[in-house]
């Protein structure tokens, strides 16, 4: 048996061992529980003392991640080895934001600044509306920042298109002018199908004004002149830049353009001030490191597959679906760097939604349903308005429902104050068994300095938990193949080719139906 296999087997003793004590009965036993499973960075707080664990568990933890060097590879992500092996790049994305050095030659502080100053012209220029067009990475992280930061938007107004379904586009153009609307087309290759397609749509709605109302963000300088943007308003970045690591780069334009250069640089901040922690932080305090390791502990020990993310702040409501792609994508692989079958399951399903909303939808199924589900609880210590009793009652629902999820009410309290026939009719449904663990993260205050902390936290959490499963983090074929089909199918769909003889019953039947419904 190799070290590492030892380490997975001790960690899996630990589970076996904790898994019928229930999380009432870890209380009971350590009421200082608070005390010695949160840890703090600055004003975050990371609060583990809900999770399944006890010190035992989490030195075998600690132990896994020494003997699959976490550490040394953590190093060399920061230094800049090639630890994307597969395309043999570098994922420096902390460069982008001054948590490590760039590669030699490569102007990130000239990139950032050129951009920036393009971000300030148009916020004090003529337009009234900025429009996005980008999708995956190119989307998602921009997306969530602006309406994150919406509080701090003075700018134009900024909108995102990503969809191939020509409703998103047709939906943001109304009621836009194009003669005060900036498209900005967001493709580091220039040809993604999907961002090609809006942008060639969005073009001719432009009309006139198109040579004067475009940008792009990509590396095909070639092609965004054949397409009608000039040099000085194409915005480039490096192939060390990830697409779900790109929102530091000029991605972040549109970012920007809505907040200023000063919030956006602040965001940056915030992130390298984590970097810094992830990096000189021992392990056993290092706070992307322990949420990577209670991610492993839920996947892997105890056999859960999924991961709710509730952010209890409306502005954060796409910090899940954030999330969802830098950890899904990321690690969503089952053979190792080296090629071989993964030792263990990896990338668990995370999906979630803002609470309180969530607490009227799903939160049944997490309370009483059949399976286990973790939870990640993300909230402010602080508004960033004045708005009365309404944090008081959301911060009062974040804490009550991590604790309702861990203590549950047994049927001797679901009993209480009925009558003995009422008991024995409801008490069963009335009955939540608890002991479902939680991760709370919170913070003082929800500005860009602490987006950028929070951001950078999940990265490095989901690049932690890759070395232990001994994966590429950075690569993402699996996204490929259903392009590659996509572009085969698409001149059968526009009616320029007959079906391919190759193709499968199904999708054969499926296009002649919609062919049949289209006449």
């Amino acid at each position: 048996m190799t070290p590492l296999e030892t380490a997975w087997e001790r960690v899996c003793r630990e589970a076996a061992r904790l898994r019928p004590i229930h999380l009432r009965e870890l209380f009971a036993d350590d009421p200082s529980r608070f005390e010695r499973f949160s840890y703090t960075f600055e004003d975050v707080t990371l609060d583990l003392s809900k999770e399944k664990l006890d010190t035992a568990a989490l030195d075998a933890l600690l132990a896994l991640a020494r003997t699959a060097e976490v550490e040394s590879r953590r190093e060399a992500m920061f230094l800049g080895t090639p630890v994307n092996e597969t395309e043999n790049r570098a994922a420096l994305h902390m460069a982008l934001r001054g948590g490590a050095a760039p590669p030699p030659g490569d102007d990130v502080e000239r990139v950032r600044a050129d951009f920036l100053a393009f971000a300030e012209s148009v916020r004090e220029g003529r337009f009234t509306d900025v429009i996005n067009i980008g999708i995956g990475g190119s989307d998602l992280g921009p997306a969530m920042a602006v309406r994150a930061l919406s509080p701090d938007a003075d700018g134009p107004r900024v909108h995102f298109v990503s969809n191939v379904d020509g409703a998103h586009l047709a939906d943001t153009l109304r009621g836009l002018d194009p003669a005060s609307t900036m498209v900005i087309v967001a493709s580091k290759t220039f040809t993604t199908l999907e961002s090609m397609t809006n942008a060639r749509s969005a073009r001719a709605w432009l009309g006139d004004q198109a040579a004067a109302n475009m940008a792009a963000v990509s590396t095909n300088l070639a092609a965004c002149s054949e397409f009608g943007i000039p040099r000085e308003r194409v915005f480039g970045f490096w192939d060390w830049v990830g697409g779900r690591y790109s929102l530091w780069s000029a991605i972040g334009l549109s970012l920007a353009i809505a907040v200023g250069t000063g919030r956006f640089e602040a965001l940056l901040a915030g992130a390298a001030a984590m970097d810094r922690h992830f990096r000189e932080t021992p392990l056993k305090e290092n706070l992307p490191v322990l949420l990577a390791l209670t991610g492993i502990w839920r996947r892997n020990a105890m056999g859960w597959p999924t991961v709710a993310l509730i952010p209890y702040d409306q502005r954060l409501e796409r910090f899940p679906a954030y999330v969802q792609q830098l950890e899904m994508e990321s690690n969503g692989k089952r053979v190792t760097r080296g090629g071989a079958p993964t030792l263990n399951a990896t990338g668990p399903v995370v999906w979630g939604e803002p609470g309180t909303n969530a607490q009227h939808s799903f939160f049944q199924l997490l309370h009483q349903g059949s399976d286990v589900i973790p939870v990640d609880f993300i909230a402010a210590a602080c508004p960033r308005h004045a708005d009365g009793d309404h944090h008081a009652l959301l911060l009062a629902n974040c804490l009550a429902q991590s604790a309702a999820l861990a203590f549950g009410r047994t049927e001797e309290e679901a009993r209480a104050g009925l009558t003995p026939t009422e008991a024995e009719r409801l008490a069963p449904h009335r009955t939540f068994p608890g002991d479902r663990p939680s991760t709370t993260v919170l913070y003082r205050r929800l500005d860009a300095f602490a987006l950028g902390r929070l951001i950078a936290l999940y990265e490095h959490k989901v690049f932690t938990m890759g070395i232990i499963w001994g994966i590429n983090s950075f690569d993402q074929f699996g996204v490929e193949l259903g392009k590659v089909l996509a572009q085969r199918l698409a001149p059968v769909m526009r009616g320029e080719s007959e079906a391919d003889a190759g193709l499968d019953s199904s999708t054969a039947g499926l296009v002649t139906r919609i062919k049949e419904l289209g006449r």
